[in-house]
């Protein structure tokens, strides 16, 4: 009997379990609903804002305005590692950190080596992870208590700056790229500087300036910048609650299979207890009546 005891409390241990990953399941689906419409809308803006700062920043020949255009040697590298604040969602953090370290071990193994390779960590999952083991020079874990597009400018605007003081050479964003519910995209993109367009890939635009040149730099290039940046943060945070919701509604399968076993086994040793019952019974009935 004290087996079906035990099996009894795990059968109960695991329902109470499949009820809180459904709950999950049900508010992650109801955040990925409001996160999903706002990356579907900034999209399309801010991939054409990409567009013409990399045509307009590829026209420019004075380097002194060209600011976040300056190629120069990767001696001093920042990698942007985009995680979430909670867990129970895959491997949406665990990929992200994997790829920091892939970066850290090939791409940017010199610079790691000596030192000059430093992290930027957005969110607690990989700021916890990746102090253990990299120079994190800095932590934005509250921005995602209000995601919006002045939070997130704060972060883009430090990095821009110390771009162009020199400080960092090369600047990456690492983060899951939103596609569906149960599909994120890992992904590695060049911040700073800003990419140029291939010849042969696409037409040099002519842009008439108006008011001027300098007073479109001023304004257009920071502006696009800190977009490209905050649909990253966006693209990150939709995919987190896709994968958790595709996360909880396996777990929750998961829970669903196993009580349905641990039922069964329950059945089995139950009836083998009565069977023996039984046995003891009629033993006893034949040992009287001999």
């Amino acid at each position: 009997m004290a087996n079906l005891k035990e099996i009894r409390t795990r059968i109960s241990s695991v329902q109470k379990t499949k009820q809180v990953t459904a709950a999950m399941k049900m508010v992650s689906a109801a955040k990925l609903k409001k996160a999903q419409d706002a990356i579907v809308q900034i999209r399309p803006f801010a991939d054409k804002l990409h567009e013409i700062l990399s045509n307009l920043t590829g026209s420019l020949t004075d380097s002194d305005d060209n600011l976040y255009g300056v190629e120069r040697k990767p001696e001093k590298v920042l990698l942007v590692a985009i995680t979430s604040n909670k867990g129970l969602c895959g491997g949406f953090n665990s990929n992200v950190i994997k790829q920091v370290a892939i970066l850290a071990g090939t791409t940017y193994a010199e610079q790691n080596q000596r030192g000059s390779l430093h992290i930027l960590a957005i969110g607690k999952q990989g700021f916890g992870i990746l102090r253990k083991t990299y120079n994190v020079v800095g932590e934005y874990n509250d921005v995602y208590d209000n995601l919006n597009f002045e939070n997130v400018s704060a972060i883009a605007s430090f990095v821009m700056e110390e771009f162009v003081k020199g400080t960092y050479d090369r600047v990456e964003l690492v983060y899951n790229q939103f596609k569906n519910a149960g599909v994120q995209i890992l992904t590695s993109e060049q911040f700073l500087p800003v990419i140029q367009p291939e010849e042969e890939m696409s037409t040099q635009t002519e842009y008439i300036f108006e008011p001027n040149q300098e007073e479109i730099l001023q304004e257009l290039v920071p502006k696009s910048l800190k977009t490209q940046f905050f649909k990253a943060l966006l693209d990150s945070f939709a995919s987190e609650h896709g994968a958790r919701m595709t996360a909880m509604h396996k777990a929750t399968d998961n829970a669903t299979d196993l009580i349905q076993d641990l039922n069964l086994t329950y059945n089995k040793a139950r009836q083998s207890a009565i069977t023996n019952e039984i046995l003891e019974i009629v033993s006893g009935a034949n040992a009287l009546a001999d």
